[in-house]
Order: structure tokens, then sequence, then C-alpha cells
């Protein structure tokens, strides 16, 4: 069953490559005591996210961060290698990278969709706010659309 707001998040693992090596944080780590606005894409280096949901976040962090958010975190299925290249192409020193290369945390949120060829399975597009580890906000999208998990629609209900 889907993810939905008043749910805790489960507890998950996720890959990061940071300047120190390769880390393993887990959702405990990332969400307790913390408000995060977090949001998932298809995949890294894809036109959408590459030219308008990941960009939207790096434009507005200072001003979601100035609502009380403690991190803004990108999650999508990949490896922890194309996400950090993926961040380093597009200046997103604001926002924390997570991989879920294997889906295991889409998978427990149910928010994973089958993409056959173009890369198998993969995590739908949302965006979320989450309050000490409970989501208080989500804006999953409807299949080929980016209108609700846009940065300024998360910016607009902090």
């Amino acid at each position: 069953m889907m993810i939905k707001v008043g749910d805790k998040l489960p507890e998950a693992t996720f890959s990061q490559l940071t300047a120190d090596g390769m880390k393993n944080p887990t959702t405990s780590e990332i969400f307790a005591g913390k408000k995060v606005v977090l949001f998932a894409v298809p995949g890294a280096f894809t036109p959408t996210c590459s030219a308008s949901h990941l960009p939207g976040y790096i434009a507005f962090a200072d001003q979601i961060k100035a609502k009380g958010v403690d991190a803004i975190v990108c999650t999508a299925v990949n490896d922890a290698f194309v996400m950090k290249a993926w961040a380093d192409s597009q200046n997103a020193e604001e926002i924390t990278f997570l991989a879920d290369g294997g889906a295991s945390f889409h998978k427990a949120i149910d928010l994973t969709m089958e993409t056959g060829e173009f890369g198998g399975l993969r995590s739908q597009r949302y965006a979320m706010i989450v309050e000490d580890g409970v989501v208080t906000l989500l804006n999953v999208e409807a299949p080929k659309s980016f209108e609700v998990s846009k940065a300024e629609v998360v910016l607009a209900a902090l």
C-alpha cells in the first residue's frame, strides 16, 4: 500500500557518494528530529528531471530552507556514482542526493513504476514533506506529468 500523509517512513538504507567516500545513511539518520523536503525523480540525467525538476529545487533552496526546512533531499533508483555525477553537473550543493539503487525504499513506500526498456523499475515522480520521519505532505505525479512535485508547489505548502 502506498505511503500516505500521517505515515512514518519505513527504515531503509540509501547510498551516498561524498567527498569522504561512500556512505549509507538510513531513513532514521536522515529524517529523525528534522523537517525534510524529499523529492524523487524517475532518473538522473533524464529530460524533465534535469531541465525542470531538480533546477527548481536548486533555485528555490534558500526560500525552502527559510521556511524551517533542515534539508532538501533528492532520490532516484540510480546508483550513488550517477547521483553524484548528476549533482556535480547541476551545481546542486544545497541538495542531498541519495541513491536507492535496488529500489528498496521506493518498494517499501509503494512508489515504483515499471518503465520496461527505458530503465526497468524506477521511482515515480513525487515530492513530500517529512517531519521527524512522518509524512506531512505527499504529492505524487500522474504518469508523464510534472505539476504537483515542483519546488514552487512544495514551497507554497510550507
